[in-house]
Parts: structure tokens; C-alpha cells; sequence
């Protein structure tokens, strides 16, 4: 009965032991890469606000269109105008996120370094 409990204890070392022991040592990565990470997220972020502001000034161009040939319809004037206001809002939280971001990342970019 020793004689299996010892198997079972070496067996047990054997197969966890030996591999945390024979195993490399992993070390963090340098911080020379967060650059790149960095350039290609505010690329991003200008892509995408560049985007954002094309699609909105199609919905002005598509609202004041609507408003020009509404032809005193109620409806239509109401459904242009509220095009118009909804692309302004979008257009404004556009602007507002493109700023917001360059803040952050300019702060990140004092606090931690580049």
C-alpha cells in the first residue's frame, strides 16, 4: 500500500512538477510597441469621425431636399425637419467624440508616455 502511494505521489511530481521546471521563463513585452497601437487607433478614430461626417452631411443635403420639395405638406416638413435636426445631433456627438477622444489620448499620452 506504500509501496502505491509513493507511485502515485512521484507520478503526481512527475507530471507537474516537471514541466513547471523545465519550461522557459516568459517575460512582458517592451512598451516600444504601444506607439504603433496608438498611431493605428487614432487613425481609426479619424476614419471613422471622417465617416460619420459624410453620412451626416448626406442626411443634411437629403433633409434640406425633402424641405425644399415638401410643397406645404405638413408632413413632409415635419419628417425633413427632424432630418435635419437628427443629422445636426449626430454631427454634434460626431465632433464631440472626435474631441473627447484626442483629450484622452493626449492625457494617456502626458501620464504614461509614449
Amino acid at each position: 500500500m506504500k509501496q502505491q502511494h509513493a507511485r502515485i505521489v512521484i507520478s503526481f511530481f512527475m507530471t507537474v512538477g516537471l514541466p513547471l521546471g523545465l519550461t522557459a521563463t516568459a517575460f512582458a513585452a517592451t512598451s516600444g510597441d504601444t506607439s504603433q497601437i496608438e498611431n493605428f487607433i487614432r487613425s481609426l478614430i479619424k476614419v471613422v469621425a471622417g465617416l460619420a461626417g459624410l453620412v451626416a452631411t448626406f442626411f443634411f443635403v437629403v433633409g434640406g431636399f425633402s424641405y425644399i420639395t415638401s410643397s406645404g405638406n405638413p408632413e413632409h416638413l415635419d419628417r425633413a425637419k427632424r432630418t435635419i435636426m437628427f443629422s445636426g445631433l449626430g454631427l454634434a456627438i460626431t465632433i464631440g467624440a472626435f474631441v473627447i477622444s484626442n483629450i484622452v489620448t493626449s492625457l494617456a499620452t502626458n501620464a504614461f508616455g509614449s
